[in-house]
């Protein structure tokens, strides 16, 4: 899964080398645990996320092993580097975990079988809680195979507010344009010092795939596709604009040529490497919990538009789910792990409230005991996430990744200079097409809308 939401093999070995020293397994908890005598065994996989939520994640295991006596949680932790190929070769031999968490959207899984529809295993109140927004990215044809955790925007605007005063540039004022934000690396040039850069973006054609998806509709009013999936449309000349954009900030030198980390992290960010950078909402997150000196430095806003206009497709709304494996050897065992969990707000608060209040609940409710807690007060940008991004979101696209991955493939080319614009999307016309006509995607589309 090329989501932000797996970090890199590094990271995830010493996330899983902590969860081993608190007596979670190498990875996850053991079987073999006394608590798990006589009961129903649920197989849980999740990755590696922020600190906060690696924690929340085993408390909950935990929490729940404890309160009851028939279902036992085992949790897993796989590294990001090797989801793809563990998670398809369970599937492949029937022995997939009962459940894992899922972000993006599930309208593929859901339609080739690989998930288990929910609306059975739940009373109809526990899933028609959950908002909108929430309900758009975990149902398929009307029927939930999602039980969603939370929805968060996955391009924000972060500045170091101390390296724009110094800049002469107003800590209080972050660009809102392109050209806004053309000025802005330009007077933060000149106090970045050598690896250092005035701002940190996609640089890779795998994450521009996923991070651009809404600037995509802001600058040309469409995806790179038909609305009913027959025919490609990546060669329209808006989209050679938003190329130009990062090809722009490239060939000034005003971003890196090479990822400063992994691609979802904000350790540039933290670490004072650049004085901007784009990112999903988490990335606070990631600043409060590991570089807590730097909170107050730090602002948010909505990422830059070509216009400036922050109040139309801003951002794609990410998102975060439980599944069940269509295979799943335990499904009412783990529903009730998901309703014990997903539908009690004050078990959810701490992961909201950890998390430093930079996502967005799935249910109204969990945000109302969340948005009550004192420490909201002490974090400002939640009211630019939840107030000034989340509106003015759209969905992350419903189309194979490949689509995606070819318009990435286009933008990072056309950055370095490889190609020129018209070419790379020439290109990505091309491979866009081949995917219409080889997944019958028209046919898929015709089916999702009947």
């Amino acid at each position: 899964m090329k989501r932000r939401t797996f970090i890199s093999a590094a990271g995830a070995a010493a996330a899983v080398g902590g969860l081993a020293a608190c007596g979670s397994g190498t990875p996850g908890q053991s079987k073999e645990d006394p608590q798990s005598a006589g009961r129903a065994q649920v197989e849980f996989w999740g990755s590696v996320f922020t600190t906060p939520e690696n924690d929340w994640y085993q408390k909950v295991v935990d929490d729940f092993n404890a309160a009851q006596e028939d279902v036992f949680v085992n949790y897993q932790v796989v590294p990001g580097d090797a989801w793809d190929q563990k998670l398809k070769a369970a599937q492949a031999a029937g022995n997939a975990p009962d459940m894992y968490v899922q972000p993006g959207r599930l309208d593929t899984a859901a339609r080739t079988g690989l998930l288990l529809p929910l609306d059975d295993l739940f009373d109809a109140s526990a899933l028609d809680g959950a908002t909108d927004a929430a309900k758009e990215v975990c149902q398929y044809q009307g029927q939930f195979y999602g039980f969603p955790l939370l929805v968060e925007p996955q391009m924000m605007l972060y500045w170091n507010k101390e390296l724009f005063e110094k800049a002469g540039l107003d800590p209080e004022a972050p660009p809102a344009s392109w050209d806004e934000t053309y000025e802005a690396c330009e007077a933060l040039a000149s106090v970045m010092g050598n690896g250092e850069f005035a701002l940190n973006t996609a640089v890779d054609s795998g994450t521009f795939g996923w991070t651009t998806v809404a600037a995509q509709m802001h600058v040309a009013g469409h995806l790179p596709i038909s609305d009913d999936w027959s025919t490609a449309d990546a060669e329209d000349p808006a989209y050679e604009e938003l190329i130009t954009f990062y090809k722009t900030l490239q060939d000034n030198k005003w971003i890196p040529r090479q990822p400063l980390g992994a691609g979802n992290s904000a350790q540039a960010l933290g670490e004072g490497k650049v004085a901007m950078m784009s990112q999903g909402s988490w990335g606070m997150s990631e600043i409060a919990a590991d570089y807590p000196d730097m909170v107050e430095k730090i602002g948010m806003a909505p990422w830059v538009q070509s216009d400036g206009d922050q109040t139309t497709s801003v951002s794609t709304i990410g998102n975060m789910k439980w599944v069940i494996d269509a295979k799943a050897k335990e499904p009412e065992g783990t529903a009730a792990f998901f309703e014990w969990v997903l539908t009690d707000a004050e078990v959810l608060k701490p992961f909201f409230v950890d998390t430093q209040f930079t996502k967005a609940p799935a249910r109204d409710e969990v945000t109302e005991v969340v948005n009550s807690d004192p420490a909201a007060e002490d974090a400002p940008w939640s009211d630019v996430v939840f107030e000034d991004v989340v509106p003015y979101c759209i969905p992350e696209a419903q189309y194979p990744w490949d689509v995606n991955l070819a318009m990435g493939n286009a933008i990072q080319a056309g950055m370095l200079g490889e190609k020129s614009p018209a070419d790379a999307l020439a290109e990505a016309q091309k491979e866009i097409q081949k995917v219409i006509d080889r997944e019958n995607l028209a046919e898929i589309r015709a089916e999702m809308d009947a």
